[in-house]
């Protein structure tokens, strides 16, 4: 396969096994049994993660879970192919690996991946505040923003494909009867989220506006939450986990993104959005990085800074989470979510407007 990335498009293992997502362990084993042929059935251990809300992930170990050499097994959620390409996911997996920048994928099996476990912790709301934490993230997102395409070919936003495409299954989530809904979704709570003629427009007007801003098309994570990054307090540094989402995009995407996601998930609250002076000091150690990984000057400027003050997601992933409200089998208030999104975009909207055009 030719990816168009340095360091990626190496042939990957696939194991023609599918792991009961009810029951997992056999699978599970059958695939060990492949990967790491040394390890003896009875020292096996496997821990549940559930900080999770698309897929269900496992940790596989002998000994300690901090060892080198520690499997994750992930499995699909269901009915996300409908919006995650796999095959570009492997392919980010291989690129952020060449770059120092993500674990090794082992192996794809029929419902999942296999990959290396990343040692550390999953990151702690609250640590997003912590200067220490947030200049390290920062720096780490210049890193792989810095990634270029293979032979300077020409890469185009994510964004506007990506969200054409969640419009339309947006669209026939509304146009499908209750029955035909793979997900149990109280009928009188669908009309509380905007038409899909209002989000369509919307994004119409968004793409107008945004195609004007001059934000660069570069390397992207797109969904850096807080359960997306681990933190190694011994090795003082940050790494971003989960290349569902990730691919070329807007600069400027990304960071507005993972602003959004200070007001976290399960309870979204804008207030602990990031004040003017955190976003000013979280973007001057980003575009240092950034700089430094691209071999330019490394000195920041205010200008600079103020251009990338700019945030252009909620509405993204408020149709992405309205689709989950209708698909995913997790237990989890999507459409709460939703809501909780599109409603600060819209009430945002003038002010980024004006932001964008001063």
């Amino acid at each position: 396969m030719d990816s168009g990335f340095a360091g990626a498009g190496n042939q990957l293992l696939h194991v023609d096994v599918h792991i009961d997502k009810s029951e997992p362990h056999r699978g599970i084993l059958d695939l060990l049994s492949r990967l790491r042929p040394h390890w003896k059935t009875q020292d096996i251990q496997m821990k549940t993660f559930t900080e999770g809300i698309t897929n269900q992930l496992i940790g596989c170990y002998v000994g300690s879970l901090q060892d080198p050499g520690c499997v994750l097994v992930r499995l699909y959620g269901r009915m996300t192919e409908l919006y995650v390409n796999r095959d570009r996911e492997v392919e980010m997996f291989q690129v952020f690996h060449a770059h120092g920048c993500g674990p090794e994928i082992y192996c794809s099996f029929q419902n999942g991946i296999c990959y290396e476990f990343v040692r550390g912790t999953v990151l702690d709301d609250e640590l997003l505040h912590q200067p220490s934490i947030y200049r390290l993230i920062a720096a780490e997102m210049g890193r792989i923003h810095s990634i270029q395409p293979k032979c300077g070919l020409p890469v185009e936003p994510l964004l506007w494909t990506k969200m054409s495409h969640f419009l339309t299954l947006v669209q026939s989530s509304f146009n499908s009867s209750p029955a035909e809904q793979p997900c149990t979704t109280s009928p009188a709570a669908v009309p509380e989220v905007p038409s899909f003629e209002t989000l369509s427009v919307e994004m119409e007007s968004l793409k107008r506006h945004l195609s004007q801003i001059d934000s660069p098309t570069v390397l992207c994570h797109n969904d850096l939450l807080t359960k997306n990054i681990i933190y190694n307090h011994k090795e003082g540094m940050v790494k971003f986990i989960d290349y569902e989402y990730a691919d070329y995009n807007y600069q400027a995407f990304d960071i507005g993104n993972h602003f959004n996601e200070f007001a976290g998930v399960n309870d979204v609250d804008y207030s602990l959005y990031p004040s003017w002076e955190l976003q000013r000091d979280w973007l001057t150690a980003y575009l240092e990085s950034y700089k430094h990984s691209t071999g330019r000057e490394v000195t920041v400027t205010e200008a600079e800074v103020t251009r990338l003050y700019i945030q252009a997601s909620n509405f993204f992933w408020g149709l992405w989470a309205i689709l989950q409200s209708r698909y995913s089998s997790i237990d989890f208030d999507f459409q709460r979510y939703a809501l909780a999104r599109l409603n600060y975009y819209f009430e945002k909207k003038e002010e980024y407007f004006k932001l964008t055009m001063s």
